[in-house]
């Protein structure tokens, strides 16, 4: 039987690194803001029934315009909490799927390819995420910066990307139980459950500095076919 999917967009993040002035979800990319790629994204998934965005206070107003223009599916804002894992946990809470994608709204690329098999992989392991290989040579360095000798084992690294899925009452309750992690699978992790992993997509960068705008306007004309262009300016 097919179970109902949330997708919980995080937007609470500040994005200093951008160094922009504003919350960078709100910055132009291909004339369109950013906020309204990742939305638009879930919004084309014929899979997804619902969208819960989490956002600052000062950001909803603003946000909910763009949704209001851009998207058809039911929505539901939350506001965000002091850390990511906060904000995840309203909007978890929030979200009424039984399996929830969890996903930054900085990465404006999810394929809806990614996003069927991340769902497709929830159904059957109950978590799963998006994993790319370590392609470039890893070494440590010591406290004063000089390289130590040796190398470090690429096989079983993956860098994690989102939209990370679960079943959404065993990550309510992994989000609960007040660990600290820097992703969902993480906390999932630590209260002992397996998570699945898929293969991510190069496309599906998250925009944390300038020169990730330069990547992502690229992308954008070299992947129309794979990309969900949105209908809000």
């Amino acid at each position: 039987m097919t179970r109902t999917v949330s997708a919980v967009l995080l937007a609470a993040g500040q994005g200093l690194r951008m160094a922009a002035g504003v919350n960078k979800i709100h910055l132009d990319l291909a004339g369109h803001p950013l906020f309204a790629w990742s939305l638009c994204a879930f919004d084309a998934s014929d899979r997804v029934d619902e969208l819960v965005i989490v956002c600052q206070p000062t950001d909803r107003s603003s946000l909910e315009r763009i949704a209001a223009k851009a998207i058809r599916k039911r929505i539901r804002f939350v506001d965000g909490g002091q850390r990511r894992q906060d904000s995840s946990l309203a909007g978890v809470r929030a979200a009424q799927g039984e399996i929830v994608l969890v996903h930054d709204a900085a990465r404006p690329f999810p394929s809806l390819q990614l996003i069927d098999r991340i769902i497709d992989a929830v159904e059957v392991h109950g978590a799963a995420v998006p994993g790319l290989p370590v392609v470039d040579t890893i070494r440590y360095q010591d406290k004063a910066g000089m390289l130590l000798s040796g190398d470090v084992c690429r096989d079983r690294l993956l860098r994690m990307q989102t939209p990370q899925g679960f079943v959404r009452s065993h990550l309510l309750s992994a989000l609960s139980d007040g660990e600290t992690a820097t992703d969902d699978a993480g906390l999932f992790l630590a209260s002992g459950r397996p998570v699945a992993v898929v293969d991510g997509e190069e496309t599906n960068l998250k925009i944390t500095a300038p020169s990730d705008l330069i990547r992502a306007r690229l992308i954008i004309a070299q992947a129309e076919d794979r990309i969900s262009t949105p209908r809000v300016g």
